[in-house]
């Protein structure tokens, strides 16, 4: 053996080549790229899904009935809010009415939508989407009259239109028969009617006579 190939030593120790530790690749350290935990968005569940237009699907459809502001007068002056009635309905036979009243008119307006959830009312409906009999109800000072009319579509106006929209009742006919200029009186006098819809009938025969409507009992 040379002495070139003999080892060196140094202060009585052999000094010898140590073979190298290989450093963890990144690939070894993290998760390998492109799992599919990775790529999967964090969902969660029971949540109603989303339109085309990326908005959450209402329940109920909503229309705004009136909205005024009232004032209480208090030893400190006088105190305003706002009164807001609502109709919701979902155009398959649930209608309702509600009323609600706050310092904000969100406030009102959400108080109003949780008093028709309270108060929806399930109409009964024909096949052809109109009401079986003739009805007819009063609420304080208003009177509504509720004709079926076949083919001729929804003939009404006002507060009375709204509900009968909402509600989805496609042909039907509203007379407003008291001089009560009320919407919400006229809209609590429609519900009432609604509600009183049976598959009986009302023991009445409606015959329309150049254009005018007459009601006889059978």
């Amino acid at each position: 053996m040379t002495d070139a190939e003999q080892p060196k030593v140094v202060q009585g120790t052999q000094q010898t080549a140590t073979p190298a530790v290989a450093a963890p690749s990144s690939a070894q350290a993290s998760p390998r790229q492109g799992d599919t935990r990775d790529r999967m968005p964090f969902r969660r569940k029971n949540v109603r899904r989303q339109g085309r237009d990326g908005k959450m699907r209402q329940e109920y459809d909503q229309k705004l009935l009136n909205i005024r502001r009232v004032a209480r007068v208090s030893t400190g002056g006088r105190r305003f809010s706002f009164s807001v009635a609502m109709i919701l309905g979902n155009r398959k036979g649930l209608v309702g009415v509600g009323t609600g009243k706050g310092t904000d008119t969100a406030i009102a307006i959400e108080k109003a939508m949780r008093s028709a959830k309270k108060n929806m009312v399930k109409i009964l409906l024909t096949s052809s989407g109109s009401i079986p009999h003739y009805v007819e109800a009063k609420y304080s000072s208003a009177r509504i009259m509720l004709i079926p009319a076949r083919g001729r579509g929804v003939v009404a106006g006002g507060a009375v239109r709204n509900i009968i929209e909402l509600a989805g009742i496609k042909d039907v006919t509203a007379k407003i028969l008291s001089p009560s200029k009320n919407s919400l009186n006229n809209a609590r006098a429609t519900m009432l009617a609604l509600s009183r819809l049976t598959n009986r009938g009302s023991g009445m025969s409606v015959k329309t006579v150049e254009n005018k409507t007459e009601v006889t009992e059978k």
